[in-house]
Protein backbone atom coordinates (compact mmCIF):
# COMPACT_ATOMS: atom_id res chain seq x y z
CA UNK A 1 0.00 0.00 0.00
CA UNK A 2 2.99 2.42 0.96
CA UNK A 3 4.62 1.61 -2.45
CA UNK A 4 0.89 2.65 -4.34
CA UNK A 5 1.06 5.99 -2.47
CA UNK A 6 4.48 6.86 -3.04
CA UNK A 7 4.26 5.92 -6.78
CA UNK A 8 1.14 7.84 -7.39
CA UNK A 9 1.97 10.61 -5.27
CA UNK A 10 3.77 12.52 -8.28
CA UNK A 11 1.52 11.10 -11.00
CA UNK A 12 -1.44 13.15 -9.22
CA UNK A 13 0.33 15.98 -8.03
CA UNK A 14 1.21 16.31 -11.90
CA UNK A 15 -2.21 15.99 -13.05
CA UNK A 16 -3.49 18.51 -10.36
CA UNK A 17 -0.74 21.28 -10.79
CA UNK A 18 -1.78 21.10 -14.97
CA UNK A 19 -5.18 21.42 -14.13
CA UNK A 20 -4.87 24.60 -11.77
CA UNK A 21 -2.44 25.90 -14.26
CA UNK A 22 -5.47 26.17 -16.75
CA UNK A 23 -7.39 27.99 -14.39
CA UNK A 24 -4.80 30.43 -12.76
CA UNK A 25 -4.07 31.17 -16.82
CA UNK A 26 -7.86 32.14 -16.99
CA UNK A 27 -7.52 34.04 -13.74
CA UNK A 28 -5.21 36.63 -15.95
CA UNK A 29 -8.20 38.06 -17.47
CA UNK A 30 -8.40 41.38 -16.07
CA UNK A 31 -11.44 42.08 -13.93
CA UNK A 32 -13.93 45.12 -15.08
CA UNK A 33 -12.70 48.46 -12.82
CA UNK A 34 -15.87 49.21 -11.36
CA UNK A 35 -13.70 51.01 -8.67
CA UNK A 36 -12.16 53.33 -10.66
CA UNK A 37 -13.96 56.79 -11.09
CA UNK A 38 -15.31 58.15 -14.09
CA UNK A 39 -12.92 60.45 -15.89
CA UNK A 40 -13.58 64.35 -15.72
CA UNK A 41 -13.17 66.58 -18.39
CA UNK A 42 -10.68 69.56 -17.67
CA UNK A 43 -12.15 73.21 -17.80
CA UNK A 44 -10.55 76.71 -18.09
CA UNK A 45 -11.72 77.15 -14.48
CA UNK A 46 -9.70 76.29 -11.67
CA UNK A 47 -12.56 76.32 -9.39
CA UNK A 48 -14.06 74.00 -11.67
CA UNK A 49 -11.11 71.29 -11.98
CA UNK A 50 -11.35 71.27 -8.36
CA UNK A 51 -14.56 70.82 -7.37
CA UNK A 52 -14.01 67.97 -9.47
CA UNK A 53 -10.62 66.96 -8.58
CA UNK A 54 -12.04 66.74 -4.38
CA UNK A 55 -15.46 65.34 -6.28
CA UNK A 56 -12.73 62.52 -6.67
CA UNK A 57 -10.18 62.50 -3.97
CA UNK A 58 -12.62 63.79 -1.19
CA UNK A 59 -11.77 65.84 1.54
CA UNK A 60 -8.79 64.01 3.16
CA UNK A 61 -6.68 66.45 5.63
CA UNK A 62 -3.67 65.19 4.55
CA UNK A 63 -4.41 67.06 0.57
CA UNK A 64 -3.19 70.40 0.58
CA UNK A 65 -4.89 72.62 -1.30
CA UNK A 66 -3.00 76.38 -1.70
CA UNK A 67 -4.70 79.08 -4.22
CA UNK A 68 -3.26 82.16 -4.76
CA UNK A 69 -3.12 84.83 -7.89
CA UNK A 70 -0.13 84.64 -10.57
CA UNK A 71 2.17 87.53 -10.04
CA UNK A 72 2.17 88.70 -13.76
CA UNK A 73 -1.37 88.87 -14.38
CA UNK A 74 -3.35 87.94 -11.37
CA UNK A 75 -5.12 85.14 -12.86
CA UNK A 76 -6.53 82.18 -10.29
CA UNK A 77 -4.27 79.10 -9.51
CA UNK A 78 -4.03 76.68 -7.23
CA UNK A 79 -1.88 73.78 -6.32
CA UNK A 80 -2.67 70.73 -5.01
CA UNK A 81 -0.61 67.98 -3.33
CA UNK A 82 -0.28 65.79 -0.17
CA UNK A 83 1.33 66.24 2.82
CA UNK A 84 4.31 64.53 3.89
CA UNK A 85 5.15 63.19 0.24
CA UNK A 86 6.66 66.71 -1.39
CA UNK A 87 9.76 68.61 -0.34
CA UNK A 88 8.32 71.48 1.38
CA UNK A 89 11.45 73.74 0.79
CA UNK A 90 11.68 72.80 -2.84
CA UNK A 91 8.21 73.48 -3.13
CA UNK A 92 8.62 77.05 -1.77
CA UNK A 93 11.74 78.25 -3.61
CA UNK A 94 11.31 76.42 -7.13
CA UNK A 95 7.17 76.31 -7.42
CA UNK A 96 5.75 78.81 -5.17
CA UNK A 97 8.13 82.09 -5.08
CA UNK A 98 8.44 82.04 -9.21
CA UNK A 99 4.63 82.15 -9.57
CA UNK A 100 4.31 84.39 -6.88
CA UNK A 101 6.74 86.97 -8.36
CA UNK A 102 6.83 85.98 -11.67
CA UNK A 103 6.70 89.35 -14.30
CA UNK A 104 5.48 90.11 -17.32
CA UNK A 105 8.32 89.80 -19.86
CA UNK A 106 9.46 92.45 -21.98
CA UNK A 107 8.52 90.02 -25.45
CA UNK A 108 5.02 90.83 -25.03
CA UNK A 109 3.43 87.80 -24.73
CA UNK A 110 -0.33 87.41 -25.22
CA UNK A 111 -0.66 85.40 -21.79
CA UNK A 112 -4.40 85.04 -22.35
CA UNK A 113 -3.83 82.46 -24.89
CA UNK A 114 -3.41 78.76 -23.73
CA UNK A 115 -0.41 78.60 -25.26
CA UNK A 116 1.70 81.50 -24.25
CA UNK A 117 0.74 80.47 -20.57
CA UNK A 118 1.93 77.38 -20.55
CA UNK A 119 5.07 77.41 -22.37
CA UNK A 120 6.24 80.90 -20.01
CA UNK A 121 5.29 78.75 -17.02
CA UNK A 122 7.13 75.87 -18.19
CA UNK A 123 9.81 77.56 -20.07
CA UNK A 124 10.61 80.48 -17.90
CA UNK A 125 8.90 80.45 -14.26
CA UNK A 126 8.48 77.08 -12.61
CA UNK A 127 12.13 76.07 -11.60
CA UNK A 128 11.75 71.93 -11.69
CA UNK A 129 13.69 69.73 -14.05
CA UNK A 130 10.31 67.08 -13.96
CA UNK A 131 7.44 68.46 -15.63
CA UNK A 132 4.59 67.85 -18.01
CA UNK A 133 1.29 68.52 -18.80
CA UNK A 134 -1.45 66.14 -18.45
CA UNK A 135 -5.24 65.85 -19.66
CA UNK A 136 -6.09 62.63 -18.72
CA UNK A 137 -8.14 62.53 -15.22
CA UNK A 138 -6.77 59.46 -14.22
CA UNK A 139 -3.49 60.09 -14.88
CA UNK A 140 -3.48 63.04 -13.13
CA UNK A 141 -5.11 61.46 -9.95
CA UNK A 142 -2.57 58.71 -9.65
CA UNK A 143 0.10 61.45 -10.39
CA UNK A 144 -1.52 63.42 -7.45
CA UNK A 145 -1.39 60.27 -5.10
CA UNK A 146 2.33 59.34 -6.23
CA UNK A 147 3.71 62.69 -4.79
CA UNK A 148 3.78 65.00 -7.66
CA UNK A 149 2.27 68.41 -7.70
CA UNK A 150 -0.97 69.60 -9.32
CA UNK A 151 -0.70 73.11 -11.19
CA UNK A 152 -3.88 74.32 -12.16
CA UNK A 153 -4.08 77.78 -13.91
CA UNK A 154 -6.92 79.96 -15.42
CA UNK A 155 -7.51 79.64 -18.71
CA UNK A 156 -5.66 76.75 -19.40
CA UNK A 157 -7.14 73.11 -19.85
CA UNK A 158 -4.21 70.81 -19.00
CA UNK A 159 -3.14 70.53 -15.49
CA UNK A 160 0.60 71.06 -15.11
CA UNK A 161 2.40 67.99 -12.98
CA UNK A 162 5.78 68.86 -11.20
CA UNK A 163 7.77 66.33 -9.38
CA UNK A 164 9.57 67.66 -5.69
CA UNK A 165 8.99 64.53 -4.21
CA UNK A 166 10.43 63.35 -0.97
CA UNK A 167 9.33 61.13 2.20
CA UNK A 168 11.15 59.05 4.38
CA UNK A 169 13.21 56.59 3.78
CA UNK A 170 15.82 54.53 5.23
CA UNK A 171 19.71 55.06 4.63
CA UNK A 172 21.56 52.40 2.58
CA UNK A 173 22.94 50.07 4.94
CA UNK A 174 24.07 46.49 5.44
CA UNK A 175 22.15 43.48 3.75
CA UNK A 176 20.94 41.51 6.43
CA UNK A 177 20.02 38.28 5.35
CA UNK A 178 22.93 37.89 2.99
CA UNK A 179 25.89 38.90 4.77
CA UNK A 180 29.51 38.12 3.62
CA UNK A 181 32.88 38.28 4.89
CA UNK A 182 34.31 40.07 1.72
CA UNK A 183 32.23 42.28 -0.66
CA UNK A 184 30.00 45.24 -0.85
CA UNK A 185 28.31 46.06 2.21
CA UNK A 186 25.34 47.95 0.46
CA UNK A 187 21.48 46.57 0.11
CA UNK A 188 18.28 47.34 -1.35
CA UNK A 189 16.22 49.87 0.22
CA UNK A 190 12.46 50.99 -0.52
CA UNK A 191 13.08 53.51 -2.35
CA UNK A 192 13.21 51.96 -6.02
CA UNK A 193 15.03 55.52 -7.39
CA UNK A 194 17.78 54.79 -4.71
CA UNK A 195 18.15 51.32 -5.89
CA UNK A 196 18.57 51.70 -9.85
CA UNK A 197 20.94 54.39 -8.95
CA UNK A 198 23.26 51.91 -6.45
CA UNK A 199 22.98 49.74 -9.85
CA UNK A 200 23.39 52.79 -12.13
CA UNK A 201 27.04 53.21 -9.74
CA UNK A 202 28.28 49.83 -10.49
CA UNK A 203 28.98 49.63 -14.33
CA UNK A 204 29.18 52.85 -16.87
CA UNK A 205 27.66 49.88 -19.87
CA UNK A 206 24.91 52.57 -21.63
CA UNK A 207 22.97 49.56 -22.49
CA UNK A 208 21.73 48.86 -19.12
CA UNK A 209 18.15 49.70 -19.40
CA UNK A 210 15.52 50.45 -16.57
CA UNK A 211 11.77 50.08 -18.07
CA UNK A 212 9.15 51.35 -15.50
CA UNK A 213 5.24 49.43 -15.28
CA UNK A 214 2.77 50.47 -13.24
CA UNK A 215 0.75 47.54 -11.11
CA UNK A 216 -1.88 47.39 -9.42
CA UNK A 217 -5.54 47.98 -9.75
CA UNK A 218 -6.62 49.73 -7.00
CA UNK A 219 -3.12 51.13 -5.63
CA UNK A 220 -0.80 51.35 -8.38
CA UNK A 221 2.97 51.00 -7.93
CA UNK A 222 5.83 51.46 -9.79
CA UNK A 223 7.60 48.65 -11.06
CA UNK A 224 11.00 48.05 -12.92
CA UNK A 225 12.58 45.59 -15.01
CA UNK A 226 16.62 45.92 -15.44
CA UNK A 227 18.55 44.46 -18.24
CA UNK A 228 21.08 44.89 -20.55
CA UNK A 229 19.62 45.32 -24.01
CA UNK A 230 22.83 44.18 -25.89
CA UNK A 231 22.75 41.11 -23.70
CA UNK A 232 19.36 39.94 -22.97
CA UNK A 233 17.57 37.29 -24.87
CA UNK A 234 14.32 38.99 -26.60
CA UNK A 235 12.34 36.23 -26.35
CA UNK A 236 12.85 36.15 -22.45
CA UNK A 237 12.32 39.25 -21.84
CA UNK A 238 9.29 39.52 -23.67
CA UNK A 239 7.91 36.90 -21.48
CA UNK A 240 8.77 39.23 -18.31
CA UNK A 241 7.13 41.94 -19.58
CA UNK A 242 4.20 39.74 -21.11
CA UNK A 243 3.68 38.43 -17.14
CA UNK A 244 3.88 41.75 -15.83
CA UNK A 245 1.59 43.23 -17.86
CA UNK A 246 -1.45 40.68 -17.14
CA UNK A 247 -0.69 40.73 -13.37
CA UNK A 248 -4.45 41.38 -11.51
CA UNK A 249 -3.68 42.24 -8.03
CA UNK A 250 -5.38 45.25 -6.09
CA UNK A 251 -2.35 46.28 -4.21
CA UNK A 252 1.45 44.86 -4.53
CA UNK A 253 2.48 45.35 -1.22
CA UNK A 254 5.76 43.61 -1.32
CA UNK A 255 7.73 41.84 -3.77
CA UNK A 256 6.72 38.89 -2.99
CA UNK A 257 3.33 38.97 -4.21
CA UNK A 258 4.66 39.54 -7.74
CA UNK A 259 7.10 36.74 -7.29
CA UNK A 260 4.25 34.51 -6.40
CA UNK A 261 2.27 35.50 -9.34
CA UNK A 262 4.57 35.18 -12.32
CA UNK A 263 5.95 32.10 -11.40
CA UNK A 264 5.94 28.98 -13.28
CA UNK A 265 4.33 26.62 -11.11
CA UNK A 266 2.67 27.72 -8.38
CA UNK A 267 2.51 24.28 -6.64
CA UNK A 268 6.24 23.41 -6.39
CA UNK A 269 8.28 23.16 -2.89
CA UNK A 270 11.39 24.85 -5.01
CA UNK A 271 11.18 28.83 -5.28
CA UNK A 272 11.07 29.41 -9.11
CA UNK A 273 12.51 33.70 -8.75
CA UNK A 274 15.50 34.00 -7.47
CA UNK A 275 15.08 37.36 -4.35
CA UNK A 276 17.95 38.97 -3.25
CA UNK A 277 18.88 42.50 -1.14
CA UNK A 278 22.09 43.03 -3.04
CA UNK A 279 22.69 44.88 -5.61
CA UNK A 280 26.03 42.84 -6.41
CA UNK A 281 24.13 40.00 -6.99
CA UNK A 282 21.65 41.64 -9.44
CA UNK A 283 24.22 43.17 -11.09
CA UNK A 284 26.27 40.32 -11.84
CA UNK A 285 22.86 38.37 -12.70
CA UNK A 286 22.05 40.87 -15.47
CA UNK A 287 25.32 40.69 -17.00
CA UNK A 288 24.79 37.07 -17.36
CA UNK A 289 21.57 37.62 -19.46
CA UNK A 290 18.70 37.56 -16.64
CA UNK A 291 16.28 39.94 -15.93
CA UNK A 292 15.92 41.68 -12.71
CA UNK A 293 12.62 43.28 -11.10
CA UNK A 294 12.40 45.90 -8.48
CA UNK A 295 9.28 46.69 -6.99
CA UNK A 296 8.89 50.79 -5.51
CA UNK A 297 8.60 50.22 -1.68
CA UNK A 298 10.56 46.67 -1.24
CA UNK A 299 13.86 46.09 -0.39
CA UNK A 300 14.29 42.93 -2.20
CA UNK A 301 14.61 42.70 -5.93
CA UNK A 302 13.17 39.47 -7.95
CA UNK A 303 15.98 38.17 -10.53
CA UNK A 304 14.33 35.64 -13.67
CA UNK A 305 14.87 33.01 -14.52
CA UNK A 306 16.20 31.20 -11.45
CA UNK A 307 17.48 27.75 -11.07
CA UNK A 308 18.63 25.63 -8.32
CA UNK A 309 22.31 25.48 -8.68
CA UNK A 310 21.77 29.56 -8.05
CA UNK A 311 20.32 29.09 -4.70
CA UNK A 312 23.71 27.30 -3.20
CA UNK A 313 25.97 29.89 -5.19
CA UNK A 314 26.81 33.61 -3.06
CA UNK A 315 28.20 36.28 -4.45
CA UNK A 316 31.43 35.73 -2.14
CA UNK A 317 32.59 32.93 -3.98
CA UNK A 318 33.74 35.45 -7.01
CA UNK A 319 35.16 37.66 -4.12
CA UNK A 320 37.56 34.88 -3.24
CA UNK A 321 40.17 32.11 -4.99
CA UNK A 322 39.02 29.96 -6.95
CA UNK A 323 39.90 26.53 -5.03
CA UNK A 324 38.31 27.95 -1.40
CA UNK A 325 35.39 28.89 -2.75
CA UNK A 326 34.94 25.27 -4.82
CA UNK A 327 34.96 23.32 -1.92
CA UNK A 328 32.99 25.68 0.06
CA UNK A 329 30.16 25.17 -2.87
CA UNK A 330 30.71 21.59 -2.43
CA UNK A 331 30.53 21.61 1.33
CA UNK A 332 26.86 23.77 0.50
CA UNK A 333 25.86 21.18 -2.07
CA UNK A 334 26.55 18.08 0.88
CA UNK A 335 25.11 20.20 3.68
CA UNK A 336 21.32 20.75 1.32
CA UNK A 337 21.37 16.78 0.96
CA UNK A 338 22.28 16.30 4.81
CA UNK A 339 19.24 18.57 5.77
CA UNK A 340 16.77 16.61 3.59
CA UNK A 341 18.13 13.20 4.17
CA UNK A 342 20.10 12.74 7.35
CA UNK A 343 16.78 12.51 9.54
CA UNK A 344 15.09 9.91 7.12
CA UNK A 345 18.62 8.07 6.68
CA UNK A 346 18.55 7.58 10.50
CA UNK A 347 14.88 6.50 10.42
CA UNK A 348 15.52 4.17 7.83
CA UNK A 349 18.42 2.01 9.19
CA UNK A 350 17.05 2.04 12.67
CA UNK A 351 13.46 0.90 11.66
CA UNK A 352 14.02 -1.58 9.20
CA UNK A 353 17.78 -2.01 8.26
CA UNK A 354 19.54 -2.63 11.19
CA UNK A 355 22.02 -4.91 9.40
CA UNK A 356 23.40 -2.42 7.36
CA UNK A 357 24.67 -0.22 10.68
CA UNK A 358 27.78 -2.13 12.35
CA UNK A 359 27.64 -3.71 15.34
CA UNK A 360 29.37 -1.89 17.80
CA UNK A 361 27.45 1.41 16.45
CA UNK A 362 23.90 -0.82 16.51
CA UNK A 363 24.32 -1.76 20.10
CA UNK A 364 25.34 2.03 20.53
CA UNK A 365 22.18 2.94 18.91
CA UNK A 366 20.41 0.37 20.53
CA UNK A 367 21.77 0.88 24.04
CA UNK A 368 20.30 4.72 23.67
CA UNK A 369 16.97 4.06 22.88
CA UNK A 370 16.34 1.58 25.83
CA UNK A 371 13.23 3.10 27.86
CA UNK A 372 12.40 5.51 24.83
CA UNK A 373 8.78 4.81 24.34
CA UNK A 374 8.41 6.09 21.17
CA UNK A 375 9.20 4.89 17.16
CA UNK A 376 11.89 6.42 15.80
CA UNK A 377 9.72 8.63 13.35
CA UNK A 378 8.09 10.11 16.37
CA UNK A 379 10.93 11.12 18.13
CA UNK A 380 12.36 12.52 15.22
CA UNK A 381 9.14 14.59 14.57
CA UNK A 382 8.83 15.79 17.74
CA UNK A 383 12.75 17.17 17.66
CA UNK A 384 12.51 18.55 13.99
CA UNK A 385 9.18 20.32 14.81
CA UNK A 386 10.79 22.02 18.57
CA UNK A 387 13.94 22.75 16.40
CA UNK A 388 11.26 24.33 13.35
CA UNK A 389 9.44 26.62 17.10
CA UNK A 390 12.87 27.32 18.02
CA UNK A 391 14.17 28.73 14.92
CA UNK A 392 10.15 30.88 14.19
CA UNK A 393 10.71 32.12 17.50
CA UNK A 394 13.95 33.26 17.14
CA UNK A 395 13.09 35.41 14.03
CA UNK A 396 9.69 36.92 15.60
CA UNK A 397 11.08 38.12 18.63
CA UNK A 398 13.08 41.10 19.16
CA UNK A 399 16.83 40.28 17.67
CA UNK A 400 18.95 39.93 21.42
CA UNK A 401 16.07 37.71 22.78
CA UNK A 402 15.81 35.99 19.97
CA UNK A 403 19.14 34.78 19.64
CA UNK A 404 19.31 34.05 23.51
CA UNK A 405 16.03 31.84 22.94
CA UNK A 406 17.28 29.97 19.90
CA UNK A 407 20.48 28.90 21.22
CA UNK A 408 19.45 28.50 25.20
CA UNK A 409 15.94 26.59 24.25
CA UNK A 410 17.57 24.09 22.03
CA UNK A 411 20.19 23.04 24.63
CA UNK A 412 17.70 22.97 27.82
CA UNK A 413 14.60 21.21 24.91
CA UNK A 414 17.19 18.55 24.58
CA UNK A 415 18.72 18.25 27.25
CA UNK A 416 15.26 17.98 28.98
CA UNK A 417 14.49 15.57 26.42
CA UNK A 418 17.07 12.64 26.82
CA UNK A 419 16.91 12.86 30.45
CA UNK A 420 13.28 12.25 30.56
CA UNK A 421 13.45 9.43 28.09
CA UNK A 422 11.36 11.07 25.43
CA UNK A 423 14.65 10.96 22.38
CA UNK A 424 17.87 9.07 22.29
CA UNK A 425 20.55 10.96 22.57
CA UNK A 426 21.70 10.10 18.76
CA UNK A 427 18.67 11.81 17.86
CA UNK A 428 19.43 14.70 19.33
CA UNK A 429 22.61 14.95 17.59
CA UNK A 430 21.30 13.91 14.02
CA UNK A 431 18.66 16.46 14.66
CA UNK A 432 21.47 19.06 15.81
CA UNK A 433 23.22 18.17 12.89
CA UNK A 434 20.67 18.66 10.54
CA UNK A 435 19.66 21.93 11.43
CA UNK A 436 23.55 23.10 11.14
CA UNK A 437 23.22 21.85 7.75
CA UNK A 438 20.27 23.85 6.90
CA UNK A 439 21.15 26.90 7.87
CA UNK A 440 24.22 27.25 5.03
CA UNK A 441 22.03 27.97 2.29
CA UNK A 442 22.94 31.25 1.14
CA UNK A 443 18.84 31.66 -0.10
CA UNK A 444 16.04 31.55 2.38
CA UNK A 445 13.53 30.50 0.48
CA UNK A 446 15.84 27.88 -0.40
CA UNK A 447 16.58 26.62 3.13
CA UNK A 448 12.71 26.68 3.21
CA UNK A 449 12.18 24.19 0.88
CA UNK A 450 14.78 21.89 2.17
CA UNK A 451 13.02 21.81 5.47
CA UNK A 452 9.55 21.01 4.37
CA UNK A 453 11.30 18.25 1.99
CA UNK A 454 12.85 16.59 4.99
CA UNK A 455 9.72 16.06 6.30
CA UNK A 456 8.41 14.33 3.31
CA UNK A 457 11.79 12.23 3.45
CA UNK A 458 11.33 10.98 6.62
CA UNK A 459 7.60 10.39 5.87
CA UNK A 460 8.39 8.28 2.94
CA UNK A 461 11.63 6.32 5.03
CA UNK A 462 9.43 5.59 8.00
CA UNK A 463 6.63 3.80 4.93
CA UNK A 464 8.96 1.86 3.35
CA UNK A 465 13.01 2.71 4.57
CA UNK A 466 15.40 2.93 2.25
CA UNK A 467 13.00 1.80 -0.75
CA UNK A 468 10.61 4.89 0.46
CA UNK A 469 13.86 7.18 0.38
CA UNK A 470 14.54 5.67 -3.00
CA UNK A 471 11.18 6.52 -4.37
CA UNK A 472 11.29 9.70 -2.82
CA UNK A 473 14.14 10.57 -4.22
CA UNK A 474 13.42 9.87 -7.63
CA UNK A 475 9.85 12.01 -7.42
CA UNK A 476 11.81 14.86 -6.45
CA UNK A 477 14.08 14.45 -9.53
CA UNK A 478 11.47 13.54 -12.09
CA UNK A 479 9.46 17.03 -10.42
CA UNK A 480 13.21 19.10 -10.61
CA UNK A 481 13.67 18.09 -14.19
CA UNK A 482 10.29 19.06 -15.14
CA UNK A 483 10.64 22.26 -13.90
CA UNK A 484 10.53 25.46 -15.80
CA UNK A 485 11.42 28.76 -14.59
CA UNK A 486 10.81 31.54 -17.79
CA UNK A 487 11.55 28.62 -19.93
CA UNK A 488 14.52 27.54 -18.58
CA UNK A 489 14.69 24.16 -16.83
CA UNK A 490 15.49 24.18 -13.62
CA UNK A 491 18.32 21.66 -12.84
CA UNK A 492 20.06 23.57 -15.72
CA UNK A 493 23.03 23.68 -16.03
CA UNK A 494 23.06 19.95 -15.12
CA UNK A 495 20.92 18.88 -18.07
CA UNK A 496 22.40 21.32 -20.22
CA UNK A 497 25.70 19.00 -22.97
CA UNK A 498 27.85 22.29 -22.96
CA UNK A 499 30.97 21.29 -20.23
CA UNK A 500 31.74 25.47 -20.14
CA UNK A 501 28.69 25.58 -17.96
CA UNK A 502 29.86 23.09 -16.02
CA UNK A 503 32.62 25.81 -14.85
CA UNK A 504 30.52 27.34 -12.47
CA UNK A 505 28.50 24.49 -11.24
CA UNK A 506 29.69 22.73 -8.47
CA UNK A 507 33.01 24.07 -8.84
CA UNK A 508 33.97 27.67 -9.35
CA UNK A 509 37.20 27.66 -11.79
CA UNK A 510 39.28 30.71 -12.34
CA UNK A 511 37.65 33.44 -14.06
CA UNK A 512 40.12 33.90 -16.82
CA UNK A 513 38.46 30.20 -17.60
CA UNK A 514 34.77 31.41 -17.71
CA UNK A 515 35.02 33.15 -21.15
CA UNK A 516 31.21 32.48 -22.11
CA UNK A 517 28.32 33.67 -20.57
CA UNK A 518 25.83 30.20 -19.47
CA UNK A 519 23.99 29.24 -22.76
CA UNK A 520 20.83 28.50 -20.59
CA UNK A 521 19.36 31.94 -21.21
CA UNK A 522 20.39 32.27 -24.84
CA UNK A 523 22.05 35.51 -24.20
CA UNK A 524 22.81 37.79 -27.43
CA UNK A 525 26.75 38.57 -26.89
CA UNK A 526 27.85 34.87 -25.65
CA UNK A 527 31.48 35.95 -25.02
CA UNK A 528 32.08 37.56 -21.84
CA UNK A 529 35.88 37.40 -22.08
CA UNK A 530 37.14 39.03 -25.49
CA UNK A 531 40.43 37.40 -24.54
CA UNK A 532 42.21 35.00 -22.13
Amino acid sequence: MGTIVVVLFPILLTLLSNKLKEVRIKSYTRREQHFIPEPFKLTMKVSANLQQLKAIVGDSSDIIYRQFKLGMDNRSSAIVHIDGLVDQQLLQQSILHPLLHAKQSKSGLNFFKTESIKDYLMHHAIEVSDAEALTDSNKIVRKLLSGAVLLFVDGLDEVLVLSVKKWISRTVDEPITEALVRGPRLSFIENIRDNTALLRRMTTDPNLTFQDFEVGERSKRQLTIAYVKDIANDELLGNVRNRINTLDIDHAAESGYIEQLIEDDYLSIFPQVQSTERPDRVMGAILEGRIAILLDGSSYALIVPATFSMMVQSPEDYYERWIPMSLIRLLRYAAAFLSIFLPSFYIAFVSFHQGLIPTDLALAIAGTRVGVPFPTIIEALLMEVSIELLREAGLRLPRPVGQTVGLVGALIIGEAAVQAGLVSPIMVIVVAATAIASFVSPHYGAGIALRMLRFLAMFSAAFLGLYGISLFFVSLCVHAVKLRSFGVPYVTPGTLYSLSDWKDFFFRLPLFMMRNRPTEYFPKDRVRRKKY
